[in-house]
């Protein structure tokens, strides 16, 4: 077991925890969006920034989802530099989905209620990654990917086209936190791979229920 302050609060926790981890165990409400506990940590969003501080060394802000909760670790979530960041992160994030009620509710429990700026355009996508790392870790598949750099980052199968990879599942569209993905994008006839033969059974790793896929991944 190691010792962590959390503000102020002396906290005993296992080895290999992270901060997040400690938080949501002993009830200490940290924000994140691009978390989830059946996904490695990815730290993408920066919501869960916290203040940390070990020994001499001066305090610093770091993701509490991939920060580890060593021994002694003093730790703030809630302090000016904490909320000040968090505003400005879902700031940027409700400049481009303005029009989703699950960003605005979480900005507006971050003390942000007017935008100062927005996108011309808005998209539900806020990059934050779970459908990606969901098809990759939990399908096992990577069907989708991120592409693009920059304000022309977005999700996508390979050369957006159907993935010969996707297996229907359904799992991007249930991990979604803002509903951007939806059940059609991967069934309906626009969007689904046709294939050249007959596919072969594929079990998904997440239900153990049976789609149909072929099983050398070619398409046509």
């Amino acid at each position: 077991m190691i010792q962590i302050t959390i503000d102020g609060q002396p906290i005993l926790a296992p080895q290999g925890r992270t901060v997040l981890e400690v938080c949501r165990e002993h009830d200490i409400y940290v924000p994140t969006l691009c978390y989830h506990p059946a996904l490695e940590p990815w730290g993408g969003c920066r919501l869960c920034m916290v203040e940390v501080a070990v020994g001499t060394r001066p305090p610093r802000l770091a993701a509490a989802c991939t920060q580890p909760a060593e021994d002694g670790l003093l730790v703030r979530t809630n302090s000016e530099a904490v909320r000040r960041s968090r505003r400005v992160t879902a700031e940027l994030l409700l400049a481009g989905a303005y029009d989703v009620p699950e960003i605005i509710a979480l900005a507006e429990s971050l003390g942000v209620s007017q935008l100062r700026y927005q996108l011309p355009e808005a998209d539900a996508c806020v990059l934050c990654g779970l459908c990606v790392r969901a098809c990759q870790e939990i399908v096992g598949v990577s069907a989708i990917s991120m592409i693009n750099r920059g304000i022309n980052k977005q999700v996508s199968p390979p050369l957006a086209r159907a993935s010969a990879s996707c297996i229907g599942c359904g799992t991007c569209v249930l991990i979604c936190p803002t509903g951007k993905i939806k059940l059609d994008d991967i069934t309906s006839d626009h969007s689904k791979h046709r294939f050249k033969g007959t596919p072969q059974p594929f079990y998904c790793q997440l239900c153990a229920d049976e789609y149909q896929i072929r099983a050398n991944g070619a398409g046509g």
